[in-house]
């Protein structure tokens, strides 16, 4: 698991810290079921505090990403848990918002901006 933190960041150190790893669950990087380091472990590799990085991934776990397990450690959550599926489809929503938001300016109407959607689609899933 990679972290690079910033100092020039708006974000808190923490919030660096789960934005990364929340990123890294979402876009596959770290797998359902991986275990992340342990907290001492990660604070001692980004050379951060041990609070620090218990916010970061206590904040995963009330999202949902994460669930600490006594003597194993915090485990990444299935991507099929609703929580997980809720943040999903704010990821799809947005995409799309971004390529409405095109389509309309350079002139595309809806009829055919479904037809690019459908195909890819078609082309996607073979």
């Amino acid at each position: 698991m990679k972290i690079l933190l910033s100092n020039q960041s708006e974000l808190p150190i923490y919030a660096q810290i789960r934005e990364q790893i929340k990123e890294q669950i979402l876009n596959g990087q770290i797998q359902e079921g991986s275990t992340l380091p342990s907290i001492r472990k990660l604070a001692k590799e980004i050379g951060v505090s041990v609070i620090t990085t218990t916010r970061a991934y206590n904040d995963l776990e009330k999202e949902g990403f994460i669930t600490s397990v006594q003597g194993k450690g915090s485990i990444v959550l299935s991507k099929d848990n609703e929580i997980m599926r809720e943040r999903y489809m704010m990821r799809i929503e947005d995409g799309i918002i971004t390529a409405i938001e095109t389509a309309r300016h350079i002139g595309l109407n809806e009829n055919e901006f479904h037809t690019i959607v459908s195909q890819l689609w078609k082309e996607l899933k073979e």
